[in-house]
């Protein structure tokens, strides 16, 4: 335990981190979060608030070892897998950001810490989870044209040199802020991002029973399991969700997965069209999508 003043000044300096944090300066909320981990180490949220800071200013593994000392701490702690799947796929490991990101979830849904942030974190784990499909999908395409797998490893060790540049710019040079830095990295990420699916179009037209980029939209998709729907319901607020996974819920907490507003079985009704939807899709590539 720190001692009393120690946890005093990390309250301060805590809360004045706060207050550069809401004005957008970054780069000074993160300082004072590290002056307030040194005071008062054993406090996870100092961490927590330190990695926010850290994800705005795109500092993925300042953000990844912030998270995981704060989950060292308090196990049950939302925020921390919240911010750690964010920079887990910001670094391009969709796998682990997807189990962070469903940990997650699942406090959010099953805790006190529920409220608002359902919806956002929902979003999060599908983001996720066609991060990971979409690397499965681009090695399957890579398998079928040898020549494309040349092309696109040649986009991205280009593009990723070009971070790297940016980068290296940003530790050595003090006249490159941040901020103008991050815009140049999104422009170059945009750019890189056009050329491969200009290139994998062009493929894909030339031979189209093999190379067309697979995808499930995203209003097929449960928002509790994540997986394609078969018998859709929807509930008062509008939003649909797979009827066994849903009915299982209400029966552990009578309340709408996003709105926390209370729910019941007999509130449900089908979504005729969105069955529909799902039946025509699944007939139409049950080649495939098993493995989604």
């Amino acid at each position: 335990m720190p001692p009393l003043g120690n946890e005093y000044a990390a309250e301060q300096l805590k809360n004045a981190g706060n207050k550069c944090f809401k004005s957008g300066d970054y780069e000074g909320a993160e300082g004072l979060y590290s002056q307030a981990v040194q005071k008062n180490s054993a406090n996870p949220l100092l961490f927590t608030n330190r990695a926010n800071a850290r994800l705005k200013l795109e500092k993925w593994e300042g953000v990844i070892d912030d998270c995981i000392r704060s989950i060292e701490l308090l196990k049950e702690n939302m925020k921390a897998f919240f911010y750690l799947a964010q920079a887990q796929l910001a670094i391009n490991h969709p796998n682990e950001a997807l189990s962070s990101a469903l940990m997650a979830y699942e406090l959010c849904t099953n805790s006190a810490q529920q409220t608002s942030n359902a919806a956002t974190i929902s979003a999060l784990v599908l983001k996720c989870k066609k991060a990971k499909w979409d690397i499965r999908e681009r090695e399957r395409v890579r398998r079928r044209a040898d020549l494309l797998s040349e092309l696109e490893s040649m986009l991205e060790t280009k593009y990723k040199a070009d971070m790297d540049d940016i980068e290296a710019r940003i530790e050595t040079s003090a006249t490159t802020p941040r901020i103008e830095a991050q815009e140049e990295k999104q422009e170059l990420k945009t750019e890189f991002e056009k050329k491969r699916d200009d290139l994998r179009t062009a493929f894909a037209i030339s031979d189209p029973d093999h190379l067309q980029k697979r995808d499930v939209p995203d209003y097929l998709v449960d928002g509790i399991t994540f997986e394609i729907m078969h018998d859709p319901v929807v509930t008062k607020s509008g939003r649909s969700y797979e009827r066994a996974t849903l009915i299982e819920h209400l029966k552990r907490s009578p309340t709408d997965p996003l709105t926390r507003e209370p729910l019941f079985i007999n509130d449900l009704r089908r979504n005729l069209a969105l069955k529909e939807a799902c039946e025509e899709f699944m007939t139409a590539n049950s080649g495939w999508v098993y493995d989604w």
